[in-house]
């Protein structure tokens, strides 16, 4: 019998996720830097550049970004960095082309590669990268662990995971009035801004079945990272977790 996955509060066999996340993705794809900017109210810039002030790009450096949809990790990296090189990997082509059409892609342009790949089978040799990023995306792979495990194998030794993803807030007000936010506001938006009411109903759904900060801790460690920890954003409604394959 096929294994079973969670596809926002939905039980749908592994083999169709990724399809589904695909569909969601590519039905978006044109409305999703503002559709990110109005459900975060900007704030998801603030998360991407907590990241980048953890991650302190050093120029020469080469950025496997997975899940990297419009680019947006790979340009705020490539300009920290000064020099170096991102590889953007995304399921979803139409994100892709949409990065590919933003003025910081023609600025960047040598120093981009955009990839249509899966997260659990990264078509990169071992030990390529030096930094390993995904950003709102490892709740998005229908088995994270696998993903986990590929970012160890394709990273250098010495080579470091960020992952910044939608967490859970540890005061139960804060996280009740978080919901009632996201549950009754995020879907209708969605529907306004792009059309689409069920895909960010899903994307909803799918923040409530991400593991919480320490179970997911643990699936980094699992994956072989060392000195692993994590630092919660804006109360923990997201959360940055970072390990190095040493």
């Amino acid at each position: 019998m096929e294994k079973t996955t969670h596809f926002g509060f939905t039980e749908i066999p592994e083999s169709e996720k990724a399809g589904r996340v695909q569909g969601i993705f590519g039905s978006v794809a044109s409305k999703y830097d503002v559709m990110n900017d109005a459900m975060s109210l900007g704030i998801h810039r603030i998360w991407k550049d907590a990241m980048m002030d953890w991650l302190a790009p050093r120029p020469g450096q080469r950025l496997l970004d997975v899940a990297g949809g419009t680019g947006d990790i790979s340009f705020k990296f490539l300009s920290r960095a000064g020099s170096g090189h991102a590889t953007v990997l995304d399921l979803t082509e139409p994100m892709l082309v949409e990065g590919r059409k933003r003025a910081e892609a023609a600025s960047m342009a040598e120093s981009l590669d955009w990839v249509v790949g899966d997260a659990m089978a990264l078509p990169f040799d071992d030990n390529t990268f030096d930094v390993y990023t995904i950003s709102f995306g490892i709740r998005n792979v229908t088995r994270p662990q696998d993903a986990l495990n590929e970012a160890y194998r394709v990273l250098k030794p010495g080579g470091r995971l960020m992952v910044l993803e939608f967490s859970q807030i540890p005061t139960p007000a804060l996280q009740w009035a978080y919901d009632r936010y996201s549950f009754n506001l995020i879907p209708p938006m969605g529907q306004v801004i792009a059309g689409d009411r069920d895909s960010y109903q899903y994307l909803v759904e799918s923040i409530r079945r991400f593991p919480d900060q320490e179970t997911f801790l643990g699936m980094v460690r699992t994956a072989g990272f060392d000195n692993a920890k994590y630092r919660n954003l804006s109360m923990g409604i997201a959360c940055l977790h970072s390990g190095w394959k040493l």
